[in-house]
């Protein structure tokens, strides 16, 4: 695992954070010393997590929302200045999957997931950047193996990862000449709480599926979790721009 550094006397705000991979990542920056600001639509979920947090001697403050609408993202990094005074990095790790037969596919579920999966990161991240540049902070986005690869009944998934991989270089680029670091990660397939929810379309082809499931099996989220942690904090101050990949090996041919 990557070696996170040390985020003693930082705020990172983390979407997603009730459950899965959000949780795992917010618990990984709290290891490190972090405060959290735990942002998801499940406030249920939000306070199990922030026990976990206050438990490894760290504040967490909890605000639930619901990103697939824009106000509500620029309303959630504003909570994270509120209660910390300060934001040092935003983990935008909330994400949704819907699998359909494309020509079937509800235009409903399709802006959901372009929403939930690639608008609210952006909105996300434009609220935070004038707090990250003061911290010399970082972004985190998560992104997804079907960003580099096609897979079968998620048209609107592959569509929403592969641009917020491109969205993460664009402002790479945009900001390279000031204080401020931003990547993503590239998860293979992981159990979590998402992917227990994945209801396939009647008639799928399980050939196609198969296709896209790793050989070495699943990424484990305690994994995806601290090289996230470790691309928030300053021990990764040579990443600017990455997308780092973590599948498995699925994306490798």
């Amino acid at each position: 695992m990557p070696n996170v550094g040390d985020m003693n006397g930082k705020a990172a705000l983390v979407t997603g954070a009730a459950s899965g991979l959000g949780r795992a990542t917010a618990l990984a920056l709290a290891r490190a010393g972090a405060d959290l600001c735990l942002v998801d639509l499940n406030a249920a979920g939000l306070a199990e997590s922030a026990r976990q947090v206050g438990e490894l001697g760290r504040r967490a403050h909890i605000h639930a929302a619901d990103l697939g609408l824009p106000g509500q993202c620029g309303a959630a990094v504003a909570a994270a200045i509120a209660a910390f005074g300060q934001l040092d990095a935003l983990c935008n790790v909330a994400g949704i999957i819907i699998f359909a037969h494309s020509p079937e596919m509800p235009a409903a579920d399709w802006d959901r997931t372009l929403a939930v999966n690639l608008s609210a990161p952006f909105f996300l991240c434009q609220a935070a950047i004038p707090h990250l540049l003061a911290r010399n902070g970082a972004i985190v986005n998560v992104t997804s193996a079907a960003a580099f690869i096609g897979e079968a009944y998620v048209a609107a998934y592959c569509a929403s990862k592969a641009g917020l991989t491109q969205m993460t270089k664009a402002l790479a680029m945009e900001f390279i000449n000031q204080p401020i670091r931003i990547n993503a990660v590239a998860p293979g397939g992981m159990m979590t709480p998402m992917g227990g929810t994945i209801r396939l379309p009647e008639g799928a082809d399980r050939a196609l599926i198969k296709r896209f499931t790793p050989l070495r099996g699943l990424v484990e989220v305690d994994d995806v979790a601290e090289l996230i942690a470790f691309l928030a904090s300053d021990a990764a101050r040579g990443y600017h721009g990455a997308c780092i990949n973590i599948d498995n090996g699925i994306t490798a041919g």
